[in-house]
């Protein structure tokens, strides 16, 4: 997350390390279900092979349950061009990286700066995107940044990994009834890399409870998020403010790092099983009328391909 006040932010964590040595993290890093605003993030830039630029954002909520819904316009809007560029206008818990993508256009220089200006629960934040060279990452760094990888891990087979592909079976605009299930269907294929990870099978079968207490107290080892590895698709409400439920319960997108949660960050994950026929299939039933965009993410654990829903939802006696 790049935002301007990091170095602040740093500082003072340092300072109260500092003078407060025996201060607990918990004590230093209080942590909240619901209440906390959210913070945006420039993620990097990225090249293709033809030659366009993408800068990546995503965000940080410092909520644990709550999704905080912040509609386009005055509190969540681009201040140089468009107000809309495709940002979320539904938040998710914790950390979400690399969320969406917004093309360079002719003209936009190293010395220029695309400033996404977010207001929630009262703060006004905002994260600089620029294409200057330090910002340029790649499918290493994304798989990296993520927790798919370790820190500097690299070979020839990690580096040749490339997105699962989505195929979506019916429109991409749909209409329904408040209470009345959408069903959405997509064909997911991938490359087989990264290899599934162990974790993602969940823990021994022959785990005692209190082998599975230690394990789930145990401080992590590692300073970054630790992810695992195995295909799966999900989905999620990406606009839109009413209740979304799914059927099957969905993977969760976000980095949910508590212990048997179904997150790829969780420790004792347990992923789904494939389709056999590379077919998942999830009903989604929406509880409020309006307007809802759905994101569906299939995810190798590394790298990940996205495609949307719109559906408008009416009343049940519309």
């Amino acid at each position: 997350m790049r935002t301007r006040d990091a170095r602040g932010a740093l500082a003072a964590i340092v300072l109260a390390g500092i003078l407060l040595p025996g201060a607990s993290r918990a004590q230093l890093r209080p942590s909240f279900d619901h209440g906390q605003h959210v913070s945006p993030a420039f993620e990097g830039w990225v090249e293709a092979a033809d030659g366009s630029i993408d800068m990546l954002f995503g965000y940080m909520s410092r909520n644990w349950s709550e999704e905080v819904s912040v509609p386009i316009g005055p509190d969540n809007r681009f201040l140089n061009g468009p107000e809309d560029l495709g940002q979320p206008t539904r938040f998710l818990p914790r950390r979400n990286r690399f969320v969406f993508s917004v093309p360079v256009t002719d003209g936009f220089t190293e010395s220029d700066e695309l400033v996404w200006e977010l207001t929630s629960r009262g703060v006004t934040q905002r994260a600089y995107a620029s294409i200057k060279p330090d910002f340029k990452i790649d499918n290493v760094a994304i798989m990296s940044e993520t927790g798919a990888l370790g820190a500097g891990t690299s070979d020839e087979e990690t580096r040749a990994n490339r997105p699962p592909v989505i195929e979506l079976e019916g429109a991409r605009e749909r209409t329904t009834r408040v209470g009345e299930p959408v069903r959405l269907v997509t064909r997911v294929t991938d490359d087989g890399v990264p290899e599934r990870s162990q974790s993602a099978d969940g823990p021994p079968a022959d785990a005692t409870p209190e082998q599975l207490l230690e394990r789930a107290m145990r401080t992590p080892v590692r300073i970054t998020v630790n992810k695992s590895n195995a295909l799966h698709m999900t989905w999620f409400p990406y606009r839109g403010e009413g209740e979304v439920a799914f059927d099957p319960p969905q993977v969760k997108p976000w980095e949910d790092t508590r212990p048997f949660q179904n997150s790829p960050w969780s420790p004792f994950w347990v992923a789904p099983p494939e389709p056999e026929d590379g077919r998942w299939v999830t009903d989604a039933v929406f509880y409020e009328p309006g307007t809802y965009v759905l994101r569906g993410r299939a995810d190798d654990g590394g790298l990940y391909s996205d495609v949307e829903v719109t559906v408008r939802v009416v009343p049940p006696d519309a």
